[in-house]
């Protein structure tokens, strides 16, 4: 749909406001590819829990951060994410991994191996559409197209309720509001790439709106700019 074979689209925003879902269904809307960051986060977690690591050693998550081999099936939809040529994203979102990785994205160098992968995703990759807490602000803070999305913690917590009932985990609602709240906390606070909303993003409040409505919103904003 455009000429601009290196559009990047971000859309940030804190957990539970649908951004990998509206994220996805946006690229595809526009024929773009779909980056998950979120789930790179959770990869390294992941291999954290396989190593027994030291959740509070950022030495050692940094380590393994570094040697392990994060790559997407492109040919999927949405993209397969690949760790040590295993693909392990129906392994990424349960609660466990979800927690650890909430601890990993703290972590300076972590972030650091991390975001220059994604630079360098959305320099080979082209036409994408980005997700997660510093897309706008800190990854690709040059990115033609910026969207915050944002909601009640309490519909956040609804909507994990949801997602973790579907998945056969069942879990009390303060907990999870709970969980949400302090997730909040240490990504507004840590040092490296902390939530905000990037200069010149779109915020859209998604606690009354359908996802579908919010995938319109974003589509309608970049077609309409005439990219």
């Amino acid at each position: 749909m455009t000429g601009d074979a290196n559009m990047v689209i971000t859309i940030d925003g804190p957990a539970g406001t649908g951004k990998s879902t509206v994220a996805n269904a946006v690229a595809r809307r526009l024929g773009f590819g779909f980056l998950d960051t979120g789930a790179m986060y959770r990869a390294v977690a992941l291999e954290a829990l396989r190593r027994s690591a030291d959740l509070e050693n950022a030495g050692g998550l940094a380590f393994i951060a570094k040697h392990v081999n994060i790559e997407f099936d492109w040919e999927r939809q949405p993209p397969t994410l690949i760790l040590n040529g295993e693909p392990v994203s129906h392994l990424l979102r349960n609660g466990e991994t979800s927690r650890v990785a909430s601890l990993v994205a703290t972590v300076p160098a972590v972030r650091e191996v991390l975001v220059e992968q994604q630079q360098k995703i959305g320099r080979e990759r082209g036409n994408i559409v980005t997700e997660g807490r510093d897309q706008g602000s800190v990854v690709f803070p040059d990115a033609r197209f910026k969207f915050y999305l944002d909601a009640a913690p309490a519909e956040r917590a609804r909507r994990r309720i949801v997602q973790l009932r579907a998945r056969g985990e069942f879990h009390d609602f303060n907990d999870v509001l709970n969980e949400i709240v302090e997730r909040d906390k240490r990504d507004l606070n840590r040092s490296v790439g902390p939530l905000k909303i990037p200069v010149g993003a779109r915020v859209i409040d998604t606690t009354n709106l359908m996802q579908e409505q919010v995938i319109d919103q974003i589509v309608a904003a970049v077609e309409g700019a005439g990219a």
